[in-house]
């Protein structure tokens, strides 16, 4: 149903951020009835569109206007004509976007109606169930904390593009659909059609892709990359997520660390002038000596814990490169693409003194979080192979799982180092939320589930017969 109200002139669209140039003349606004106040002779009404708000009214001669007013609700969306006034000195709300303006509405298009919301809209939203709110995602995805969350994020990642294509970066994707290879978690598979019986993996990493790379003389890449993790969740992790990915060649570990180090301080300067860093350059622990002190390979470091606007970063460093494993050998710790310190290649290439090894592993923490992670790399393929065989694989599974890299590493690769940062563990810290959940825009639940769209949800008997799968539930 649409509604208009009288001497309804076209006028091209204000965005409400730019009323302030408008004042004393028309202009007309398209967005949502925020807030509705009906106080009879006059009618209040806060509309708001993606740049801001407006407290609007309808005053008693705007009959047709006031005809419509009375039967607006709230979240319906409209196209309203008025005349940007200012208010009235002992009327004006400094603390207030267009606090010092309002719109006297002349006429009123509804351009669709909305049902009652299933929540309120007009708060922060951490009062409402999250399932209630994960459910309905597209319109809690309208409150004020969530829009900033979201728009913030853009500007993050649009500063970390414009940062690194400065400084010789190139952008580069990966595919999604890959090989199962073991790297610490389990993969999501994707089962073949045309090859039944086979599958493809989601990526947890673009790990081997960046390494390759580097192999094929890009030396500088990056990516905003989605990785895809079949593992329990928690408040800070969940089973997509997103990395910021880079790799660089013919560089040492100082070099990594101040090309990320210089990164996080421009981008918390630029966009979170009001949060303070602790302490610049960032401090550096050792394993062991975080451990020692702070009983984390992650610390907090903070001085003042009840700050919610300091910023605490630290580098961890000189990792244990292995670790037992459950079944009694060796695991690694990070990532067993990882080079060990130069002292100790002697040690991985001889197979002795395994304990000791250390890794040119470098972590990046915040305020307790670890929020990025890299290490330089073994290029070499001999020494690769040596990692694996510490970890007790046989020559057969190394070149299953991992011959197409050593084969590439065999033609000329350079040395070559990166990280990987949790985007959205560092959007949750700056944005201070509780969980990552709050930056993401489509989020799972900490079970893994996506109560809006009901997934994960079952296949179509002919899907599966396609693929040739044949399901056996376990009771």
């Amino acid at each position: 149903m649409r509604h208009e109200g009288a001497n309804n002139k076209k006028m091209e669209r204000t965005y409400i951020k730019d009323l302030q140039t408008k004042k004393g003349s028309e202009a007309t606004i398209k967005g949502w009835v925020h807030i509705r106040r009906d106080q009879g002779k006059m009618i209040f009404l806060d509309f708001r569109d993606m740049t801001g708000k407006i407290q609007g009214v309808i005053l008693p001669n705007a009959k047709e206007a006031h005809e419509v007013g009375s039967k607006l609700r709230p979240e319906w969306v409209v196209e309203v004509r008025g005349k940007v006034n200012a208010r009235p000195e002992k009327n004006i709300q400094k603390e207030k976007q267009n606090g010092d303006i309002e719109l006297e509405i002349l006429s009123i298009t509804v351009l669709n109606e909305s049902e009652t919301p299933p929540f309120d809209l007009s708060t922060d939203g951490k009062e409402i169930g999250e399932e209630s709110r994960l459910k309905y995602r597209y319109m809690d995805l309208r409150r004020d904390r969530l829009q900033k969350n979201i728009r913030n994020r853009f500007k993050v990642t649009q500063l970390v593009r414009n940062e690194l294509s400065a400084i010789g970066f190139t952008e580069i994707e990966t595919p999604l659909l890959t090989k199962s290879t073991p790297e610490g978690s389990r993969d999501y598979i994707v089962p073949s059609r045309i090859e039944q019986g086979k599958f493809y993996a989601l990526p947890q990493s673009p790990q081997q892709y960046k390494q390759l790379l580097m192999t094929a003389g890009m030396e500088k890449y990056f990516q905003v990359a989605r990785c895809m993790r079949d593992e329990d969740t928690r408040g800070d992790r969940q089973p997509e997520f997103t990395q910021l990915d880079m790799e660089m060649s013919f560089v040492k570990r100082e070099d990594v660390m101040a090309v990320n180090e210089d990164l996080l301080i421009k981008l918390v300067k630029t966009l979170y002038p009001e949060k303070e860093i602790q302490e610049i350059p960032f401090p550096r622990l050792t394993y062991a000596e975080a451990m020692e002190k702070y009983n984390s390979d992650k610390p907090d470091i903070r001085k003042d814990k009840n700050n919610p606007n300091l910023l605490a970063f630290c580098w961890v460093i000189d990792f244990p490169f292995f670790e037992k494993s459950d079944k009694g050998g060796w695991t690694f710790t990070h990532n067993p693409f990882s080079a060990p310190k130069p002292e100790h290649m002697e040690w991985l290439m001889k197979e002795e003194k395994i304990p000791e090894i250390l890794t040119t592993q470098y972590d990046v923490a915040l305020n307790g979080f670890e929020i990025g992670g890299g290490s330089i790399r073994n290029h070499q393929p001999e020494a690769l192979k040596k990692v694996f065989k510490i970890m007790g694989y046989t020559d057969e599974r190394i070149e299953k799982n991992f011959g197409h890299i050593l084969q590439a590493f065999a033609w000329g690769t350079p040395p070559h180092g990166g990280i990987a940062w949790g985007f959205d563990r560092l959007m949750m810290l700056l944005e201070n939320e509780p969980n990552i959940r709050e930056t993401i825009a489509f989020p799972k639940t900490g079970e893994g589930r996506d109560l809006m769209m009901e997934s994960p949800a079952e296949a179509d008997p002919e899907q599966l017969t396609e693929l040739g799968i044949k399901i056996n539930v376990k009771k």
